[in-house]
């Protein structure tokens, strides 16, 4: 009896401690987390993992100079060192930039993004950032991109919405921007449509696919390696879930890589005003032919790479917007307003009735909108954290000693909600604090306090590919539409690499114009 009772206490303890710590931190008054034994602060990031962003924030609102070392169980490797501190944001992206590589921690955990841009370092790393620069800064590159825009929000956009106008049921206004982005992407990055974006929303694979391994990543941030390889021996839990979305995108962009090939064999000239980016690629690298393993692979790793920024950063992005927006009415008459003046109401009620697609020429001098943009990636950036780990030995400018061993979190998303970076009313939404008091015009905001398109050599390339997409999206919508939230339907954060919303942002549609 005495040996059983042992072994029933040995099998309880671990849950019990569990459910204390349970009870200890879903207490609101609760600020620094325990460094329990073994479990490390664990129970921490696994009861708050529905609300881990916030979390986060608290705890570096309340920790010496706005940075805390997250320790993850004994022996796991999952130990983090947590900040928001700007001089160590600016150190590590900047001024250090060299001592602080994504790392083999980086590859490790992003590995589906295989040799592509974002798990490079060093001269791979400086080579693709050439090549992508030269593509995103060429005018001809833009307006192209500009006229698929239109061209979606013509074809795609507008029917979907006005359906929804008619028949009076509520939309889902994240699903709708992640399929008019994805769509989007897909046919800037490759040069064709998949047509998530139709009246019947259909599942895409390739989509689906997406929105796993974004998961799978976040996760893997806390999983001890050991558990890990375990599992994927075993192809169970996620990793089974990562290789089959990872086989699902390998498979697609294959057959994209290899109809784009067949396309430009068949072509005599390909336009240079109609050019997508894999096209781009294909003819500056003379890689028509299809029997280079070598060229496959990186034109799969660039295409993968493209099409997870390009279509998370603008749906993550809008949907946050319309929800600021939907808490902010004045803003939204604002914005409203001053679209105006680019484009005059007319009194011809024909005139009316027609739903205006704007150019970026008409959008691009709007200073309130674009403030109103930059205020929700304040507040919602895209990626709500980032990953560094240093080369070498280091002292931060917060005084913390970091090695090879130390994994750095900074948390973007705390870091545009701390007083001391923002001001007290840095949780109220004020577009206004983007713009310069003396000339009116957009306030510039040093990236290592703005941090939602990086910051130093890796600021992001695709930034004004971004903002000409979230623009014209946005502002077709706010001109030709009104947007209802739905106030019984609660918005909060998922926890992936990408901030968005756990159960989708519902919505009710309406013409502005009859």
């Amino acid at each position: 009896m005495e040996w059983s009772a042992i072994v029933i206490l040995s099998i309880l303890l671990p849950f019990f401690i569990i459910f204390i710590t349970f009870l200890k931190w879903n207490n609101p008054m609760n600020g620094i987390p325990w460094n329990w034994p073994v479990l490390g602060m664990l129970p921490t990031v696994v009861f708050h993992m529905n609300r881990i962003n916030d979390r986060a924030t608290e705890i570096l609102h309340q920790a010496a100079r706005s940075t805390f070392f997250i320790n993850g169980v004994w022996f796991s490797g999952t130990d983090f060192f947590l900040t928001a501190n700007p001089s160590n944001i600016h150190h590590i992206l900047s001024a250090n930039f060299e001592q602080y590589p994504k790392g083999p921690d980086f590859k490790y955990i992003f590995d589906f993004f295989g040799d592509g841009i974002f798990n490079s370092d060093f001269a791979s790393w400086k080579s693709q950032r050439v090549t992508a620069h030269a593509f995103f800064r060429n005018q001809k590159f833009l307006q192209f991109l500009e006229k698929i825009i239109s061209k979606k929000v013509k074809a795609g956009l507008f029917p979907v919405l006005q359906s929804f106008c008619e028949n009076g049921s509520v939309l889902d206004l994240q699903d709708l921007f992640q399929r008019l982005s994805f769509d989007s992407t897909c046919m800037f990055v490759t040069g064709f449509d998949l047509q998530s974006l139709s009246l019947e929303f259909p599942q895409i694979p390739f989509s689906k696919a997406m929105d796993d391994i974004k998961d799978v990543a976040f996760l893997r941030h806390f999983f001890p390696k050991k558990i890990w390889e375990f599992q994927n021996k075993l192809q169970i839990g996620q990793p089974k879930k990562l290789k089959q979305a990872w086989n699902i995108m390998d498979e697609t962009i294959h057959k994209l890589i290899a109809l784009k090939k067949e396309s430009l064999k068949n072509q005599e000239e390909v336009d240079p005003d109609d050019r997508d980016l894999l096209s781009s690629y294909i003819i500056t690298n003379n890689n028509v032919k299809d029997d280079d393993d070598g060229d496959s692979k990186f034109l799969k790793d660039t295409v993968l790479n493209l099409m997870m920024a390009g279509r998370d950063s603008v749906s993550s992005a809008l949907s946050w917007f319309f929800f600021c927006l939907s808490n902010n009415p004045i803003v939204e008459a604002k914005i409203r307003e001053e679209l105006e003046t680019t484009v005059p109401l007319s009194s011809d009620d024909a005139t009316r009735d027609q739903c205006h697609i704007f150019s970026y020429e008409e959008l691009k001098k709007l200073v309130y909108f674009h403030g109103a943009l930059c205020e929700t990636l304040r507040l919602y950036p895209v990626v709500p954290f980032q990953h560094k780990v240093p080369s070498k030995p280091d002292i931060l400018p917060s005084g913390h000693r970091v090695d090879p061993n130390t994994k750095i979190l900074f948390s973007l998303y705390a870091l545009g909600r701390m007083s001391d970076v923002w001001g007290e009313d840095c949780m109220e939404f004020k577009p206004e604090r983007w713009i310069n008091s003396k000339n009116g015009k957009i306030k510039h905001e040093p990236s290592y306090k703005f941090l939602a398109f990086n910051a130093g050599p890796r600021t992001c390339l695709g930034k004004e590919v971004a903002f000409i997409e979230m623009k014209l999206l946005a502002a077709a919508i706010l001109h030709n539409f009104n947007i209802t939230r739905q106030t019984e339907h609660e918005v909060v954060s998922n926890a992936s690499i990408i901030l968005q919303m756990k159960h989708g942002f519902k919505v009710k549609v309406t013409k502005r114009w009859t």
